[in-house]
């Protein structure tokens, strides 16, 4: 059975699913989809994220502040650990630095809310979520600062190389991989997930973003993490079946399932 590790279930578009989240989940579960993470990207919408966690017993959801949502409301310490106490609530994020999306010449807010997340994360033990992007080396160089090795985590949607990789799994960090490692233009990345160690990677779909192929340019869900592992199982030349055991074994040991 799959596990999505990575998706927006209160961002997708019910249409195609008659406007029944219960029919969304069918489909994935159609799919051999067995368990979902449901990521928290700002607190004014955290209860969207929670529902779906206390309705289902095969949803677990996160809480945290993207980095790019800079008008979004920016949680104490306290306010993060009190939403955080929510039996499903299973990890701190998504979290990060994004210099792509945000080009302002002080980033400092977007530093000082990421360390908030780290020093929450440490003090409930729950994993972190992170995203990064354009900002590999201020995002460790943080990670290190914080000590965020003690409580550890995943890189979400991982698109750098394998020496960002291997200073991740240095600080007791997996690496997920989304429908971007099935792209044809992948190619450094696709590297990274053939020497990534078996019991250190995740899969997700970031649902409703980043459709893998074949389904590229469409609406993401979480069914399609299918793909994602078939083409985890093309690059590492194992079966599918390897590919969906390790990954879903990897995120019950990470998340403490």
């Amino acid at each position: 059975m799959l596990t999505d590790s990575h998706c927006h279930l209160d961002k997708i578009d019910l249409t195609p699913f008659n406007n029944n989240f219960s029919e969304m989940v069918q489909a994935a579960e159609d799919f051999d989809v067995s368990q979902f993470l449901c990521v928290c990207i700002d607190t004014e919408n955290f209860q969207k994220v929670l529902k779906p966690a206390q309705d289902y017993s095969n949803i677990f959801c996160s809480v945290g502040v993207h980095p790019t949502h800079e008008d979004s409301h920016h949680p104490t310490e306290e306010e993060l650990i009190e939403l955080a106490q929510h039996k499903e609530v299973i990890a701190i994020g998504e979290t990060g630095l994004d210099y792509f999306r945000c080009k302002d010449d002080d980033m400092s807010w977007q530093h000082d809310l990421f360390r908030t997340h780290i020093r929450v994360a440490i003090k409930t033990q729950k994993p972190l979520i992170i995203h990064t992007r354009s900002a590999k080396e201020d995002t460790l160089r943080i990670l290190r600062e914080e000590h965020a090795e003690k409580v550890g985590g995943v890189m979400h949607c991982f698109a750098e190389d394998w020496d960002t990789a291997q200073q991740a799994l240095e600080l007791n960090f997996y690496i997920s991989f989304s429908g971007i490692v099935t792209f044809n233009s992948a190619r450094e990345l696709q590297e990274v997930a053939k020497q990534v160690p078996a019991d250190k990677y995740l899969i997700e779909t970031d649902a409703p973003w980043l459709a893998p192929v074949p389904k590229r340019g469409k609406p993401n869900q979480p069914a399609y993490v299918k793909y994602v592992a078939e083409k985890m199982a093309d690059l590492r030349e194992c079966s599918y079946q390897q590919i969906a055991q390790e990954s879903t074994n990897n995120f019950n040991q990470l998340f403490k399932i």
